[in-house]
Parts: structure tokens; sequence; C-alpha cells
């Protein structure tokens, strides 16, 4: 793969139009770069801060095409690209990501076989293809609790099913009809981290700091950082996004989710080659953010340094918080909002994120809460789509 240098005034073509490849433009067109966005709808998050928009499905190769014409470069916000038009893409213009990563990335069973081969250690599973096989499975993960999720497609919580009981297991075979699952055994953890990391082509890395995440309903409310772990686990955490990135000959970021177990170990639970909702906080709180960093190895610069500048929290802002954000917006001082340009505030659907940066954790925390915006009473009242 060519080491090739993209500057200030070429085009950097995304693929998805969501949030990430909005905050991925946003950083980009800092820098002076020109952007083109490929996405279903007009109008896209993306497409609103974009200088071209192509309309089209990610299957529609004259779409496809389009874009690669007026496109130096070419990333993606999310891994669910249609494989014909990824490998079009790959020989027909410069994708420096390539198709390697996406193709592991995609399937959950090729993930977990590829982090086995990186010599590490993923969350303990078994294939499932048919539904006789599951309960005889899940005797040999260890039985009870124990979670199906679908090898392909699938995030915030859905596509999978969390199987407590001998009752639910009728309930999770629903999942078998999209094709083979992966059975995760229920790992018992004291929290979930996120390590990200960006390496260039010539296989130059550098990681944000360890991030703590806390999860409600299976989507990400909230991430801490520094996250609450010993510099050991940090340092641990960050060895095995390194090996992986390495393994998969990473251009560009990668966002590898772990628990830290009860038992002291770290366990690989997914990963995501791209940047990642728990790494948002990067935009205030660090001296380089993941979307500019990203940008940056994609175009064959230097990597920027990714100290941490505060302590910070990032909030979620879903469908339900958004009123109680609209009235709450004048006050805050120490609150860095960012909303996406989403026109319909469905319940669960991400439409934005604060960060909170403070000379504490604690004092962040406090922050919010006396907001009442998370306030789960006050959410049920919200009337939404």
């Amino acid at each position: 793969m060519s080491n090739k240098v993209i500057l200030p005034g070429q085009t950097i073509g995304i693929i998805g139009g969501g949030q990430l490849g909005r905050m991925m433009a946003l950083a980009a067109k800092a820098q002076g770069f020109r952007i083109a966005v490929l996405d279903p709808e007009e109008n896209s998050p993306c497409g609103q801060v974009a200088d071209i928009e192509v309309t089209g499905g990610y299957n529609d190769m004259e779409a496809i095409r389009t874009l690669a014409e007026i496109s130096d470069v070419i990333t993606y916000e999310f891994e669910n690209i249609d494989a014909e038009a990824l490998n079009w893409l790959c020989q027909n213009a410069y994708v420096p990501q390539g198709e390697r990563v996406l193709k592991i990335t995609q399937d959950r069973l090729n993930e977990k076989q590829a982090i086995l081969e990186a010599g590490l250690y993923p969350v303990p599973f078994e294939r499932v293809d048919e539904e006789e096989e599951l309960g005889q499975k899940i005797n040999r993960i260890g039985g009870f609790p124990a979670v199906l999720k679908t090898a392909k497609g699938g995030y915030d919580g859905k596509g999978q099913y969390v199987i407590r009981r001998e009752d639910d297991i009728e309930n999770a075979l629903i999942l078998l009809a999209h094709g083979s699952c992966v059975l995760e055994k229920w790992i018992e953890f004291e929290k979930e981290i996120s390590i990200i990391v960006t390496r260039k082509i010539d296989g130059e890395m550098k990681f944000f700091p360890a991030a703590e995440n806390v999860h409600k309903n299976n989507i990400l409310h909230k991430t801490i950082v520094p996250a609450l772990i010993s510099d050991d686990t940090e340092h641990k955490a960050k060895r095995m996004a390194g090996r992986l990135a390495d393994y998969l000959e990473l251009v560009g970021t990668l966002a590898v989710e772990m628990f830290v177990g009860k038992d002291g170990e770290l366990y690989i639970n997914e990963m995501a080659p791209r940047p990642h909702n728990s790494g948002h906080y990067t935009i205030e709180a660090c001296e380089t953010s993941q979307f500019e960093q990203h940008i940056r190895a994609l175009c064959s610069w230097e990597l920027g340094s990714t100290e941490l500048l505060k302590p910070a929290v990032m909030y979620n802002i879903l469908g339900q918080h958004l009123e109680p954000l609209l009235e709450t917006i004048p006050a805050p001082a120490d609150w860095k909002i960012h909303l996406y340009g989403k026109k319909e505030p469905r319940e669960n659907r991400k439409m934005g994120h604060i960060t909170i940066l403070e000379e504490s954790l604690e004092k962040a925390e406090a922050s919010a809460a006396v907001s009442l915006i998370w306030n789960e009473k006050k959410a049920e009242g919200m009337k939404l789509a």
C-alpha cells in the first residue's frame, strides 16, 4: 500500500452521513480539506457540513463511482459497507484502510477469530448455526447467563439477547433467523473500558487515554476519562490494542472495547475500525481529537499528541433527553454541547453529546446530576415517535 500524502485543498470522501462522519468532516475542514459524503438521504448530519453530497445507497455502484471520481482519499464512518462496493473501491480509488479490517469487523465470528490469531483473549464464545445447538453450547461456555449475538449487523444492543434462564432460549432463537450467531459467556466484570488507537501505514501508533464506559439499556450513557483503573491495567490494555492494530495492519483509528474482569483479567469484547462514541470526549479534552487523528493517519501526516488536558465526562443525548437539554442550555458554563443535526428525536436515538470538563470527575458528574436531563422519570414523560 502506498504512503500517499493528502494535502489541504484535496477532497476526502466519507461513506456514511451520520454523526461520526459529521465530526470527521468538521475536523478535516478545519485543516483545509474538502469533503464529499455518500449517504442514502439528502441533508444527512455529515451532508450538512460537506462540500459535496452524493445521494445513493451503499450498494449503488453509480453513486460509489461518483464518490471515487471526486475524492482523493476515501474513508468510512461505519463497518457495514457493501462487499461488492468495497472491493471495487479498493481497486479503483485510494482507500488506505483497505478491505481486510472491514471484512473482519463486519462479522463477529471473524472478529473473534482475529483476536485469537493475534494471541489475545476475546470473551469466551461458541459459534451457533442451528437452533438445536444452543442449549448444548450454553452448557459448554459455563451455563446461564449467556449472550447470543447475530454475527453480522447489530449495534446499541440491537441483534443480541441476554439468556438468563432456560425459559429465555425460545425468545433468543429469533436471532438465528438472521444467520449464524455468536454465543458469549457472561463475564462478571468490574467495568468496561475502551482503548482508541490510531495507526499510520508505516506502523506509527498513538493511544488515547483509557476511557471507562457506562451503559444504560445497552446504549452508551457516559464515558469517564481518565478511567478509574490502575496504571498497570491501562498499560496492559494499550499493549493489547496495539497488538491487535498491528495484526490487522490498521490504517486510521481503531476502538477496542474490553471488560475488566473481577478475576483481574482483560477480555476483548468488540472492536470498531473508525472513530467511536466513547472517544467523543477527545474533541475538547485532548490535545488532538480522535477525528483529527484519524484524518492525519489517512493523509500520512504525523500523528498529533493525545495528552489529556483535563478530566472529562461525556454524556450521550438521546431523543428523550433533547427537550430537557434545550431547557438547560443557557445555564452551564462548563458544558461543551454537540448536536448532530438529526431532524427527528426518536426515543434512544443518538441526537448529540455533552462533554463536561472539570478539575475533577466528581465535579463533572455533579454538574450533570443537577440538570436532571438524564433523570429516568423525566425521560419517561417525554412523548416521542
